[in-house]
This record gives structure tokens, sequence and C-alpha cells, in this order.
């Protein structure tokens, strides 16, 4: 008889698998604030808004604040804040590449009703063929009191696909389609639909007495499919004629989950950037589990999560827009009338001018762009830089560029190491030991005869003169609609958050550069 196995220790999943739960709930941007928000209500932190007067934060709390449902800010001050003190900030994304409905979608062909969509950001077009698709997004909703409020649609029922065209239709070595006739989704049989609504071959499946009240803009019913806005309309829990107008965007049904052999990969839809926007939430919650973890803090954490990051970011809830200035011009004078008094901490500066204190948090802050990179792909290994390869499970990638298309420089990494070396340890198994801190970093550009992205960082940095550093965690197929990541690299980045978070304000005062 042969021996019994040792026993094997398997690490935990915790970190990946509740990122999964995260992803899977937040198809679109509106989703993903809603997942933050509950996740930052849960520990802690209580919602303000813009409108209002923010006299009465006080120091030792947690507050949150939304624009246009779609971004999202959060912060936890410091008991020994005072005003022109550092912040510390860590910005992500809450946008990927997709498709949108248009507002006027509907069509029919050749007994098929399709629904006209337009693309947003830079996606692999030719990844969203042949999936089982749906929608999600917000309704705008007119309550029977005549006020109109917004409402999260996500339909779990797969309802559209893209289908290819045949290969002895079309013998094309390299797969092209035009995206204004050729991406359009069917969305059933015309026959269907008439029998659904007990109408007779022949008539028009949409067909509706004509209004005789004038309306600016044709009603939803004249510009969608009927069956659409039914469908919104019953996951609001409204009637259709509520329903004043709707953001709606595809997605892919099937849910994201771990893979690989030993369950080291995570295979899911917009892990650029949902992955980042979860690690910061998270390590920004995880520094806070301590009830004294901001007795004696005299910084303020905070993490901001923007829409349109794929489209440039030059909107309202955009990176690009004043969304965090005003935010961090806001927080910068708090506690102001106590400002002549010494800050508990002697070693940051006593405020003599609060007019300056706005730039004067700038010049001592550090903000984090945190954005997926890119794992060396198996198959392409000669379009990555030779010395700069980063491989899945080693650790969240620091991206460097000579041209600024990325923020990192060396005070930068200097500073993150030290942060890194301090965070708790992975329970990665390609950890060197669980037992010792630290979690391990990568480095990353790219070759000098290939394009290079960009992200946040440039702009926030230009525009804030706050000290910046690009990171992410490497993945495979980014704007693919299913990518690739480690599933072990989700602990990494909320453990090196976590760590930023509660080290910063003592290492900040340690890299000095402009003496």
């Amino acid at each position: 008889m042969a021996p019994p196995k040792a026993p094997t220790s398997q690490p935990s999943l915790e970190s990946a698998e509740d990122f999964l739960s995260f992803v899977n709930a937040s198809p679109t941007p509106f989703h993903a604030v809603k997942s933050a928000k509950e996740r930052l209500e849960k520990a802690g932190f209580k919602q303000i808004k813009e409108r209002d007067s923010w006299s009465s934060l006080k120091p030792g709390s947690k507050y949150y604040l939304t624009r246009n449902g779609s971004s999202i800010v959060a912060f936890a001050i410091g008991k020994k804040w005072q005003p022109g003190n550092p912040i510390s900030m860590i910005g992500a994304h809450t946008d990927s590449p997709c498709l949108r409905i248009k507002p006027v979608s509907k069509k029919q062909n050749d007994g098929f009703l399709q629904v006209g969509v337009e693309t947003y950001g830079g996606g692999l077009w030719h990844t969203w063929f042949d999936r089982d698709l749906s929608i999600a997004g917000r309704a705008m909703v007119k309550d029977k009191d005549g006020s109109i409020t917004s409402k999260l649609i996500k339909v779990e029922k797969p309802i559209l696909r893209v289908p290819t065209l045949a290969i002895h239709l079309d013998r094309q070595e390299t797969f092209a389609f035009n995206k204004e006739t050729q991406l359009f989704p069917i969305a059933g049989l015309v026959a269907a639909e008439l029998n659904r609504q007990g109408k007779s071959e022949g008539e028009n499946v949409d067909s509706k007495p004509e209004s005789t009240s004038f309306e600016p803009i044709k009603p939803l019913t004249d510009r969608h499919h009927t069956f659409v806005v039914e469908l919104i309309a019953k996951e609001a829990g409204v009637d259709p004629e509520q329903i004043e107008d709707f953001e709606m965007v595809l997605y892919d049904t099937q849910k994201s989950c771990i893979g690989g052999l030993n369950d080291e990969l995570i295979f899911s839809a917009r892990l650029d950037n949902l992955m980042m926007s979860f690690c910061s939430t998270m390590g920004i919650i995880h520094s806070l589990s301590s009830t004294s973890a901001l007795d004696s803090d005299p910084t303020i954490r905070l993490i901001a999560l923007f829409d349109h990051e794929e489209i440039g970011s030059l909107t309202a809830q955009g990176a690009d827009s004043n969304l965090l200035p005003s935010v961090l011009r806001r927080l910068s004078v708090l506690g102001s009338s106590d400002s002549g008094s010494e800050s508990s901490d002697d070693s940051y500066h006593k405020v003599v001018d609060t007019a300056t204190s706005y730039e004067q948090s700038l010049a001592t802050s550090f903000l984090i762009s945190a954005d997926m990179a890119h794992s060396v792909h198996p198959n392409y290994p000669a379009k990555y830089e030779s010395s700069h390869r980063p491989e899945m499970n080693r650790g969240t990638v620091i991206k460097i560029n000579a041209n600024a298309r990325y923020a990192t420089n060396s005070p930068g990494i200097v500073l993150l190491q030290e942060v890194a070396r301090r965070a708790k340890p992975a329970s990665s198994p390609f950890c060197a030991s669980a037992s010792s801190p630290g979690v391990p970093l990568q480095l990353f550009v790219v070759r000098n005869d290939s394009s290079c992205g960009s992200t946040i960082g440039p702009m926030l940095s230009a525009a804030l003169g706050a000290r910046t550093l690009d990171l992410g965690n490497p993945q495979l197929s980014m704007h693919s609609i299913r990518e690739t990541c480690g599933a072990w690299d989700v602990e990494h980045a909320v453990n090196l958050f976590d760590s930023f978070f509660v080290n910063f304000g003592e290492l900040e005062k340690k890299i000095v550069v402009d003496e």
C-alpha cells in the first residue's frame, strides 16, 4: 500500500473571489460606483454631496461623494490633520470599452430584429462577436409625483448576439468588418415578436396609435424596439410609460471566474479597470480596519474612481475635470479655524496663511495612478522589451515612460518600494515567504519601436502638481470582452495600497527632492 500523501496547504483566494463578486455586479460605471459605495458604507463611510457645505466634516471621520453616479471620491481624515498637510491618493477608473445603445436603436432587416449600437473606447471589437450579451445601465424614471429619478438596470438574461459570417461565405485570413454596418447585434426574429404581440405577419412589429400631443423628441417606443423599453421598465419596477430616457450598454452575461490548472488565473470582463478600482477601494478600507487607525494620522487618505478614462477623461466626471481639484481644495482648509495652533506632529509646518494651504497640501501629497498593466504574452514575446517583461502573480507593475505617457519618476519609485517592503505578506504561493512582510513589484517600459498607452496619471499630475506614480496589475487581452490576469495579484495590490495609506505620512517626510 502506498503511503498517504502529505496534506498540502492551499493559500487563500479570498481577495480574488471577493473581486469576482465586485466585477460580476458591475457591468457599467454606474454599477461599479454602487458596488464601491456598498463596501465603503459597510466600513463606516458617510455620504456627503458637492452641493452642500462641508463645514461639519470632522477629523477622524470617513466620507464619500459621487458625481453623475459614475465617479466616486472617498476619503478618511486623520485626527491630527491640519490645513496644508499631505493627502495620500489613489486614482483609478470605472469605465471599460463597450458597445452602447444608440439614441435611435430600432432596426429590422431580413426577418431579424436588431439593435443599433455605437462603440465606446478602443475595444477589441472582434471579441464581441458570438457572445451572449445583455444590457445594463441607468434609466431616468418619472415618478407619480412628477419627479424624475435614476434607476440602475441590469438585465441578466442573454438577449443579444453579434453573429459572425460563416467561413464558407468569406474565407478571409484576417477577420475584418465594418463597425457601422456589421457590428449590430440581433435581438430576435420579427415573426416571434409579432406572435408575442398577437399581430399578423406583415404588420409593423412596433406600430402604435399616432400620438396627438406634441413631443420635442420622438417617444422611446418610436426610437427603440418595444421589447427593449419593456425589459428596462420591468427591471426598474415601473410601467414603460414612466421611462423618460436611458443610457444602456451591452455586456457579456458570462460570469467572471477563477481559472487555470491551479486556480492561478482570473478570466473576466472589465479587468481594465475594475480590478484597480476594487483594489483601491479595499486598500483604503483595510487601512482603516483598526479603530485607532486615524488617531495619530496627520494626513487624509483618499481614493478617486473616475468615469470616461477610455475616451480621454475630458468630461464633468472624468479625471480631466475639476472633480479631484475641487475636492482637494475644500479638504485643504478643513480645520482652518484652528490653524494658528501647532500640529501635534511637529514635523509638519505650522500653517500661517490658510490662503495657501491648498498649494501646501499638493506640494507634499502623492498620487498613485492605478490602471492595469501588460503582462508578457507567451505567443508574442518579441513585442516586449527584453528586460521588462512583467509576469502574472509576481506583483503589481510600476509603469515608466521617458516621454511622460506615465507619470512615474525615481522619487516615486523609492517611496513605493518602501511601501511594498512594509506591506502585509501575501498568501500567494509565488511569494518567497508568507511569514515575512512585503509584496513584490515589477518594472515595465515599452519597446522603443512600440506605441505606448497612457493613463489619468499625467493629466492629474500636471493639473495638481502633486508627485505621481503609475502602476497596475499585469493582464493579457487588454480591451477584449474577456481578459485574463493573475488571481494572486489581487491580494498583492490590496496589501500594497493598504500599506501606502498606513505608511505615507511617515515616508513622505523622508524622501526629499526640492530642498
